[in-house]
């Protein structure tokens, strides 16, 4: 067991993430092309480097090690998923709307009571999730306050419905309905 330290700092922050991809063209297409991340910099055929709101990248893609390579196999250790945070249950609503449009599947939707949560695979089987945070004055407490976080199906039909006045349409759910929910 590790010893007991002092808690890091409650600025710390994740910065960003770094894939490893098979096709280059292929992961940006997705992350930008659907997801909607903006190109930030390119090196050549081997790297790309991606944002929201203009940071210099939120998640970096290379070839390096992994040109028309394979996803690893089950039972092997390695990132379980990126999570990207949306701002807003109605940006989480566009997020969807645009997985929808492409025609990408879902491998789970949960409300966690402190968020609500999309699950996918991009186009190398790298798990994401997309989600979006309640207000911390609504996330389910126990009586003694202990944070209760639970895995329910996410109402996909309310999320689709969730007013947002750059979405021009509505989607069906048929080809975004989720396998199982996700922890």
């Amino acid at each position: 067991m590790a010893p007991e330290t002092s808690p890091i700092d409650p600025q710390v922050r994740i910065g960003h993430v770094h894939l490893k991809v098979a096709d280059l063209e292929r992961a940006i297409a997705f992350y930008c092309g659907i997801l909607g991340f903006k190109l930030t910099q390119r090196h050549g055929t081997q790297a790309a480097f991606i944002s929201a709101g203009g940071y210099h990248h939120h998640i970096a893609l290379n070839t390096w090690e992994s040109l028309g390579g394979s996803p690893p196999p089950a039972g092997t250790t390695g990132l379980y998923h990126l999570a990207i945070v949306y701002p807003t249950r109605a940006a989480l609503a566009d997020a969807l709307q645009r997985l929808t449009a492409a025609g990408i599947r879902l491998d789970g939707a949960s409300d966690h009571g402190v968020s609500e949560a999309l699950y996918l695979r991009d186009p190398d089987q790298n798990g994401v999730e997309l989600y979006w945070d309640r207000p911390r004055d609504e996330w389910p407490r126990t009586p003694d306050g202990q944070l209760a976080m639970d895995t329910r199906r996410l109402d996909m039909n309310g999320l689709l419905n969730e007013p947002a006045p750059h979405r021009e349409s509505s989607a069906s759910l048929s080809d975004t309905q989720p396998g199982s929910s996700q922890p």
